[in-house]
């Protein structure tokens, strides 16, 4: 099961394994307090994406496009996902304030459509 969750709300028990999708670290966020088990940066979009998409709901269905095309070039990130997934729940955690609209969704939605 993947789940998603803002990386500022209180963690628990059920997030099973906090992976940080976004390319930045949250602000004014300590790594105690996130208590993230893996940071990948390199999943998150490009930074020319995220500049582009700004979060701007009427730019969603062509920024998951674009970045889903970029998530078919990190296969390896994508299957240590799967791989991660398969030993226990995974929560996606993300910083942006958009709780409909975000790379973390994305993402989650990417992979749930791969593995069919």
């Amino acid at each position: 099961m993947i789940k998603i969750k803002r990386v500022y709300e209180q963690p628990s028990n059920e997030d099973g394994t906090r992976i940080l999708v976004d390319r930045l670290w949250p602000r004014g966020l300590s790594k105690e307090k996130a208590k993230v088990d893996l940071w990948l940066k390199e999943i998150a979009p490009s930074e020319g994406l995220r500049k582009w998409f700004a979060h701007e709901t009427g730019k969603w269905d062509e920024f998951c496009k674009r970045y889903w095309m970029e998530l078919k070039q990190k296969r390896d990130l994508i299957t240590l996902i799967e791989q991660k997934n398969k030993e226990d729940t995974v929560t996606f955690v993300y910083a942006a304030h958009n709780e409909k609209n975000n790379n973390a969704l994305a993402l989650k939605m990417f992979i749930e459509s791969s593995l069919g």
